[in-house]
């Protein structure tokens, strides 16, 4: 459905001519409670959305378009098991990752729940016995360092987590993790760790994902020519799998296997066995209040009020910058070092999700769907990019995430922390005018430089501090963001068909990188460019020279498989 299409989303193209030549300036000035009354909050969580283009009239017409397109019947599938995932004609249940152990859920014949809580109380006690030194190494040395292997959603999950939860990991267990299939990646790891004191985490759900298994049987080598022994690999690896064969074949035993299910999408997996790496730095407990934030955040979502609902609210606010404003990027900006890593994660899971351009049907939509989305930690994208954002000639929604309390000591670094945070969302609304420019005693030849007009949106989403429970609830609102904005768009935001023909096309390509006589099957510059690459390592990849294949360049398994 065109995101313009029926009545309600009428009524919003009408009430946007009104609303898009009022500056926030102007706004501001005809309510005065403004700031106090567009915000809204649950569990700790404070949203404010007062600095976008809405008012009250503009949220009532947005959540009348959401229940147009059924979206509360939409929440209520999701969570109970329905093949939201319409393409592959199964539920996307990664909510039921983090649902109490008491509770029950029956999908396919089979009580979810109760194999979820499996394998978590499988994970607790393998994490128990690494962190106390009890499973030990092939020579019997103390497990020091964890190596997560993965890829997508098995590493931008735990990776993010990781270095958001710095303030709470084990001293005596350092994780690392790899994901890139340029060799850099895993080299500058392996120069890190000693092979006597490391465990790797290979996490593949029909472990046959390239870049993660061609990864792992490198470790695999420089384990085994480091120890001596093949029988070492059952000591140091682990698998995330549900493929019991290719893990035992690898040298990994089953009771070293955690599984998880094809109805968890790979970035919405952090809450399952591909949170291991993570559960190893933090401890089962900590993990468990990981998944206990998440649930909290899934019964706000099943049970607010759409208005009142805060991934609604951030969906609904997407949509109507997006479709209505016309944008086309959002920046994530949080002013915390330790989510850095959150942008990106961000990434996948809004534009692999909704970056879709058929609807649930097959049809082609008619409207604009995901944005980019990009970001740094303040207060280093102040003195990057924040000029484009300021003075720019494209207008950025931002999302500004701010933790209330430090992990630290250092009260006036957090002070000008905030002050940042908040004076950035100030002066994105509100601008600097050549006026007062002029009463400041700014030359008037410098005033056309230094005017900001202002009129840009942002929200602030604060967290009362950063722990693995607010990072859950963190994690579980952007899933259900995502939702919302796909299931307005009418669209699959549980599928990723894109990602397979680059990946299909790789391995033709690999296979004429490697061979004497590369096939006819490119377009003229692939052509060009294989012959290009073969000729400068003619000399040092003496295979090729000879009209061989290199023995180091090994073939991944199928690429298709895997989108984990």
């Amino acid at each position: 459905m065109r995101p313009d299409a029926g009545p309600a989303a009428a009524r919003l193209q009408v009430h946007h001519h009104a609303m898009r030549g009022r500056h926030l300036r102007e706004l501001f000035a005809r309510d005065s409670e403004r700031g106090s009354e567009l915000v809204a909050e649950y569990d700790g969580l404070y949203l404010d959305y007062a600095k976008t283009h809405v008012t009250a009239e503009t949220i009532d017409l947005l959540a009348g378009m959401a229940r147009e397109r059924h979206l509360e019947q939409g929440i209520q599938d999701l969570l109970s098991g329905q093949p939201v995932n319409c393409t592959e004609a199964r539920p996307a249940l990664h909510t039921a990752l983090r649902t109490p152990a008491h509770a029950t859920l029956t999908v396919g014949g089979y009580d979810v729940i109760s194999r979820v809580h499996r394998v978590l109380d499988r994970m607790g006690s393998f994490a128990d016995r690494v962190r106390a030194g009890q499973w030990r190494g092939y020579t019997g040395g103390r497990i020091r360092s964890v190596v997560n292997i993965g890829i997508g959603g098995s590493h931008l999950g735990p990776a993010m987590a990781y270095q958001a939860l710095s303030a709470d990991v084990s001293d005596d267990i350092e994780v690392h993790f790899v994901s890139n299939i340029d060799g850099h990646d895993l080299a500058a790891t392996l120069r890190r760790v000693d092979p006597a004191h490391t465990l790797f985490v290979v996490s593949s759900k029909t472990f046959t994902t390239a870049e993660t298994l061609t990864n792992a049987r490198t470790a695999r080598a420089w384990l085994v020519e480091a120890l001596g022994d093949a029988e070492a690999v059952a000591h140091h690896f682990v698998a995330v799998s549900t493929n019991r064969d290719a893990v035992a074949a690898f040298g990994i035993a089953s009771e070293a296997m955690f599984e998880f299910w094809d109805w968890v999408g790979g970035r919405c997996s952090l809450h399952s066995a591909i949170g291991l790496s993570l559960m190893l730095a933090i401890g089962p407990g900590q993990f468990r209040r990981l998944l206990a934030g998440a649930h909290s955040m899934d019964e706000h979502f099943r049970t607010a009020p759409l208005r009142r609902n805060l991934p609604v609210l951030l969906g609904m606010l997407g949509v109507w910058y997006r479709n209505y404003f016309g944008t086309t990027t959002h920046a994530v900006l949080p002013y915390d070092q330790r989510l850095a890593r959150f942008p990106a994660y961000l990434q996948q899971l809004e534009m692999e999700s909704n970056g879709k351009s058929v609807d649930r049907t097959g049809r082609p939509v008619q409207g604009n769907t995901a944005p980019v989305v990009w970001g740094e930690p303040g207060t280093n994208g102040q003195h990057a990019f924040f000029q484009l954002l300021h003075q720019g000639t494209c207008l950025v929604p931002c999302e500004f995430i701010g933790v209330l309390e430090p992990a630290h000591g250092h009260t006036e670094h957090h002070d000008m922390l905030i002050a940042n945070l908040l004076a950035q969302g100030q002066a994105l609304a509100f601008g600097r005018t050549e006026d007062e420019l002029a009463e400041a005693g700014v030359p008037a030849w410098q005033r056309p430089h230094r005017v900001c007009p202002g009129n840009r949106p942002s929200v602030t989403l604060l967290l009362p501090r950063l722990t693995p429970y607010t990072l859950g609830q963190l994690v579980a609102l952007y899933e259900h963001k995502a939702f919302t904005q796909g299931w307005i768009w009418g669209i699959n935001p549980f599928d990723q068909w894109g990602v397979e023909l680059g990946k299909t096309l790789a391995g033709d390509v690999l296979a004429d990188l490697q061979s004497a006589q590369p096939q006819p099957r490119h377009d003229s510059s692939t052509h060009a460019l294989i012959d290009h690459y073969r000729t400068h390592v003619h000399q040092t990849r003496p295979a090729i020279a000879a009209g061989g294949v290199d023995p180091n360049w090994k073939g991944s398994g199928d690429a298709t498989k895997d989108r984990v």
